[in-house]
């Protein structure tokens, strides 16, 4: 029998709880820490300079310090809207509440994720969505990052190949133009009809099948179930809300890059000619190419050396590039971190009221308050 869903819709299914395993935590945890160090203690001072960033970050004025933080409260203002684009029946502060409080969790917390993921689907379902409309917005939320994540480094080769200096990750350009078209089309293969998924997921089972046969925990693997699900939860959302979740999630993008060309400018002067914005935005896009490497929470210091690598090779002095990767990096990161913390401190208490409210309610109906 069907369990119904947190907010008594029948014929739905609530997934289970994330449980935090804390041995897998604190070992990805370590590995995580264990590659930030090495990343900024040897990697980044071997193609930038902390000594010379320190100097650039100095000459910065309070013009470009405020113009810094005008983008900043774009940016947060901008990443809140996505849960917004999937669900419509949110408000704009619910959508900020679940999307800035799993970035705390997910960033906050080694190998996060699937904690991020319980928390989103507990808060949707305490705004009264059902157990299947809060998985499709995660899902869907989920899905368009990833399509930014491998479409934005093409747009960035393109970028750096019409500044000349995008020899070095031209490469990147056809084989993440083939992932992303691959991706869409099966995307759309599986959103087309249940026939189509199901199709899919046939034949997902036979490539799989030979590892089924040799590894016996995999023997009874099953990838078409889980296809024909993901389709039934995602189609509808899909088919109304495509277009305002593509231009968010491209929009969020843009304005984290926006942080990233007002730090540049700032550590190199307004007044100077300094890095153009097409060469800024090759780098910062192809770095996004970082986030699909989940082994340190959002790329910290694997994108933030590529990108500082493609802002010197394209002609941007090492410590300019090296302060700006430094003051985007903490910009875009402690305060949303505070956000995300303002955020769940208010979801808890709100929920609390309503857990309350409910048991004061059920009370008075059994006739025992």
């Amino acid at each position: 029998m069907a369990q119904s869903s947190p907010d008594g819709d029948p014929g739905t299914v609530a997934p289970p709880a994330a449980k935090l395993d804390v041995r897998k935590s604190v070992i990805m945890g370590v590995i995580g820490l264990a590659l930030i160090v090495l990343i900024f203690w040897r990697v980044i001072p071997q193609i930038g300079s902390y000594n010379e960033a320190i100097d650039s970050l100095q000459s910065m004025t309070w013009i470009a310090l405020g113009v810094i933080a005008v983008a900043v409260v774009v940016y947060l203002a901008v990443y809140g809207l996505i849960y917004k684009a999937a669900e419509k029946s949110l408000t704009y502060w619910q959508s900020q509440q679940v999307k800035q409080a799993a970035f705390t969790i997910s960033n906050g917390v080694p190998a996060g994720g699937a904690v991020g993921l319980a928390l989103q689907f507990g808060m949707l379902t305490s705004y009264r969505l059902s157990a299947s409309s809060a998985t499709a917005a995660i899902t869907a939320v989920s899905v368009w990052a990833t399509f930014t994540s491998l479409g934005f480094p093409i747009l960035g080769v393109l970028a750096l190949t019409i500044t000349g200096t995008g020899d070095s990750v031209a490469w990147l350009g056809p084989l993440g133009l083939a992932i992303l078209v691959t991706v869409i089309v099966l995307f759309a293969l599986v959103m087309r009809s249940q026939n189509l998924a199901e199709r899919v997921g046939n034949a997902a089972n036979a490539l799989v099948r030979p590892l089924t046969r040799r590894v016996a925990r995999f023997k009874d693997l099953d990838l078409a179930g889980p296809i024909m699900r993901f389709r039934a939860d995602m189609s509808d959302l899909v088919r109304r809300r495509w277009k305002l979740l593509t231009i968010v999630q491209i929009g969020i993008a843009l304005t984290q890059f926006l942080i990233l060309y007002a730090a540049l400018r700032g550590v190199e002067g307004w007044g100077s000619a300094g890095t153009d914005i097409l060469s800024a935005f090759g780098a910062f896009a192809v770095s996004q190419i970082m986030l699909m490497v989940p082994i340190t929470p959002g790329g910290l210091g694997t994108m933030d050396a590529l990108m500082i690598q493609l802002l010197v090779s394209g002609g941007t002095d090492k410590g300019a590039a090296t302060a700006a990767d430094l003051v985007w990096r903490a910009t875009s990161y402690f305060p949303q971190i505070l956000v995300g913390l303002i955020a769940l401190v208010t979801w808890y208490r709100r929920a609390g009221q309503a857990i309350a409210t409910r048991s004061v309610g059920d009370q008075h109906a059994d006739g025992t308050g």
